[in-house]
């Protein structure tokens, strides 16, 4: 037996995974996890402190691991022996998480991305959002802040919204100017929250369409427990007569990171056989 680790590098968080395999590659399985948040810390001591919490859930050593993988930002990864790009780790975790997928919606901090791919995980197309905020998860994250909401109750607050405002779809600066207005107004917070994930539904459901995606798609990423944020994008998704059904897995925020371990798995035993 060998074991591989991820560690998937965000802009707002740092997920690691550790995955045992057997001998010759095969029968991957996951055995530890962790996420921080990097908030104001330096995201260096937040990689170290992440990435030794899933050798201590193992009792683990550095030297224990046979392959570290990095994916996302992974540069500062520096103990790394090999990096895979966001798109490709997501769609191996999210293989392995939900074997049926036929895509996942990665939507990170910054960006997000649709990717369809095949039965083994190999990417067959993709699609990401613009350079625009207005529909990630920082955006939301913004949003609830100037709203006094906490982050675990966004989703639960969403889904008790009867009469939703939409914002702009196209700018997070006026995006954000729609909401103090509706503020003014006195908009509910439900609503206001409702609004905003519907809004953000409807630029994310747009990549699966260019995609063709059909069938169960994964949400991957930090926005991936929001459930607010999932029932807005299966009541886009339906409301465009679109046959996707959004799914979640517990370790969807996780699935950079199990990718990149799963990844390393195939990396090392080609490096062993290479030394035969």
């Amino acid at each position: 037996m060998f074991y591989t680790a991820g560690i998937d590098v965000g802009n707002s968080a740092i997920k690691a995974a550790l995955v045992a395999f057997e001998e010759n590659g095969q029968n991957g399985k996951l055995v530890a996890t962790h996420v921080e948040k990097i908030r104001k810390r330096s995201p260096m001591e937040v990689l170290k402190e992440t990435y030794k919490s899933v050798l201590k859930q193992q009792d683990m050593s550095p030297d224990d691991v046979a392959y570290v993988a990095s994916t996302g930002e992974g540069e500062m990864v520096d103990f790394r022996k090999g990096h895979f790009y966001s798109m490709t780790a997501h769609a191996r975790g999210g293989i392995y998480l939900a074997p049926q997928a036929k895509g996942i919606l990665d939507i990170g901090a910054l960006h997000a991305k649709a990717v369809r791919m095949d039965p083994r995980s190999r990417v067959l197309d993709y699609k990401m959002t613009s350079q625009c905020a207005s529909g990630s998860g920082q955006f939301l994250e913004n949003i609830a802040r100037y709203l006094g909401v906490a982050q675990e109750d966004i989703g639960p607050l969403s889904m008790k919204g009867d009469v939703p405002e939409m914002v702009s779809g196209i700018c997070a600066v006026l995006a954000e100017t729609d909401v103090i207005n509706m503020v003014s107004r006195g908009i509910t917070t439900a609503n206001i929250i409702k609004g905003i994930h519907l809004s953000m539904a409807r630029r994310l459901i747009n990549l699966l369409r260019m995609l063709k995606l059909e069938g169960d798609v994964l949400a991957t990423g930090g926005l991936a427990r929001d459930t607010g944020m999932i029932a807005a994008l299966q009541e886009t998704a339906d409301k465009d007569r679109l046959k996707i059904n959004l799914i979640t897995h517990d370790n969807s925020v996780l699935a950079g990171a199990i990718g990149a371990a799963l990844w390393a798995g195939v990396r090392q035993v080609k490096l062993k056989e290479m030394t035969l």
